[in-house]
């Protein structure tokens, strides 16, 4: 069993083999579903989604709103400032 584990690579003939079924399993899971291959996202998949629907891209006021977001912080530290003294 020793020798059967013994590695004279990165991994041994069972790590091997485990990760060759797996392969091959996930590539015929894959065909079924109608992708050639499981290991790439292409952005048609995503914007597909159903988790996607209802939702918009982000648009430039979204920096407005952090801007916005981290004066209110400093404001409310200021008044904690002011507030302990």
């Amino acid at each position: 069993m020793g020798r059967y584990l013994e590695q004279t690579e990165g991994r041994s003939e069972l790590q091997q083999k485990i990760a060759a079924d797996l392969r091959a399993k996930s590539l015929a899971r894959a065909k079924e579903e109608g992708r050639a291959d499981p290991y790439t996202t292409e952005p048609e998949d995503i914007e597909d989604s159903a988790y996607l629907k209802g939702t918009k891209k982000t648009t430039t006021l979204a920096g407005a709103w952090l801007v916005i977001f981290f004066m209110a912080i400093a404001v409310f530290i200021i008044f904690v400032i002011q507030a302990s003294r």
